[in-house]
């Protein structure tokens, strides 16, 4: 997602209604993992590690594959759980956080520096990455 906040059923009635019909008229979902954390009977946390394809391609010839990570903030209520509130964040691998470059645009970077590590046979010191 884009960071988009729907705060009444209606914004978020409408936002999913125009993604499945449009963006995702064609996709298909598989949840790769999920993890449960109960804070309460009635309250739990759900993350689940989800792979789209067949997004609708818009500005380029491919789509291509998605993760992403969904968070759910669950309740029980009678004998049903009900979402709360959720959260899906795309998965870049590699990378660690998104800066804007100098055009303004969002990109995914990684931190990650070379280091020197010392090399104990010959004392002698050895670039790798961490």
């Amino acid at each position: 997602m884009t960071g988009m906040w729907w705060e009444n059923r209606e914004d978020i009635w409408k936002a999913h209604d125009f993604g499945l019909r449009i963006i995702f008229q064609n996709s298909e979902m598989e949840v790769l993992r999920t993890k449960v954390k109960l804070l309460r009977d009635d309250i739990s946390i759900v993350h689940a590690h989800v792979r789209i394809t067949g997004q609708t391609e818009q500005e380029v010839d491919s789509a291509g594959i998605r993760e992403t990570m969904f968070l759910f903030v669950a309740r029980k209520v009678g004998k049903q759980w009900w979402c709360e509130s959720a959260q899906n964040t795309d998965i870049v691998f590699g990378k660690q956080t998104n800066i804007r470059d100098e055009s303004g645009d969002l990109k995914s970077v990684s931190y990650r520096e070379r280091i020197v590590l010392p090399v104990r046979e010959s004392g002698d010191k050895k670039e790798d990455e961490v």
